[in-house]
């Protein structure tokens, strides 16, 4: 069911009108006993208790608000205009609001996709954009987003690896912004029928479950360290390779191919090393 807007009438002209008929009409009772005309008096009766009744029509709308109306169960249509307004009195009203909001969901316990438990949870921006189908089409739709939020992230969640273990492969704690997108889609798909729009969808907690936490925090302290020593070794190498061709060069000092190891094997320990080294002065010769 799509959103129909309908009018209404100003509040405050309905208001000073009504007051105004309600007088007319107490007048007319009061003057109706005095002269003893009892026709008189029913009239002003009957029509001011009409005039009361109308009062019921009025009703009020803030900013970012809107009313659904609705006649004995059948939609009629949604009014959205601002201030004190006026419809049918027999129309039923409900207040729908179309602020934004947003929700953090609670700290989810999922397998990623490599099956690890991880604890997971979202914080969700959204707004309802159709009150028709807000009302409509869903029983509650503020629990029906909640519900429908979590169910979302646990399925996002499946999909995608805690960490990245391959060049190009999306991961949960690696690619903030296409988790959130991904995340975003899934609910926008969901909501779609609630007259619901998300507006934004961002991961506030992720973290290995605590009975793998220790174990996984060694595996990626242990990767670290061998990306660290490979980026060494990688540049302690490069160093050596300079200072070889620097050396020839030059023509500082000619060396064998034996010197030339023993020089590559010295160097590569004292960048490498973690610890500082310690020089030896050779005061003989080389051989």
């Amino acid at each position: 069911m799509k959103e129909t807007p309908i009018r209404s009438l100003p509040g405050i002209p309905m208001l000073l009108a009504l007051f105004a008929a309600i007088a007319i009409c107490g007048w007319m009772t009061i003057s109706g006993v005095k002269i003893g005309s009892p026709t008189q008096v029913v009239a002003g009766i009957v029509l001011g208790a009409i005039a009361a009744f109308c009062l019921l029509g009025l009703y009020m709308i803030e900013p970012n608000q809107s009313a659904v109306i609705s006649l004995f169960g059948k939609y009629v249509g949604t009014v959205k205009d601002n201030g004190l307004r006026w419809n049918n009195p027999f129309f039923a009203k409900k207040k729908v609001s179309q602020r934004v909001r947003n929700f953090e969901s609670s700290k989810l316990k999922v397998n990623e996709l490599d099956g690890s438990p991880i604890e997971i949870a979202a914080v969700i921006v959204w707004q309802v954009v159709d009150s028709a189908e807000a009302v409509y089409n869903v029983d509650d739709y503020e629990s029906f987003v909640h519900i429908q939020s979590e169910s979302a992230l646990r399925t996002m969640a499946t999909s995608y690896p805690y960490d990245q273990h391959e060049d190009g492969q999306v991961a949960l704690r690696s690619h903030a912004s296409e988790i959130s997108q991904h995340l975003k889609d899934e609910l926008a798909e969901r909501l779609a029928d609630a007259g619901v729009s998300i507006l934004d969808a961002r991961i506030t907690h992720l973290a290995y479950a605590p009975e793998i936490a220790q174990a996984m925090l060694q595996r990626q302290q242990a990767n670290a360290i061998i990306a660290a020593r490979t980026r060494i070794v990688a540049g302690a190498v490069g160093m050596v390779e300079m200072a070889l061709a620097e050396l020839q060069k030059n023509g500082v000092v000619q060396l064998d191919e034996e010197r030339k190891a023993q020089m590559v094997s010295n160097l590569l320990v004292v960048l490498c090393g973690e610890r500082s080294t310690q020089p030896i002065v050779n005061a003989g010769t080389l051989y």
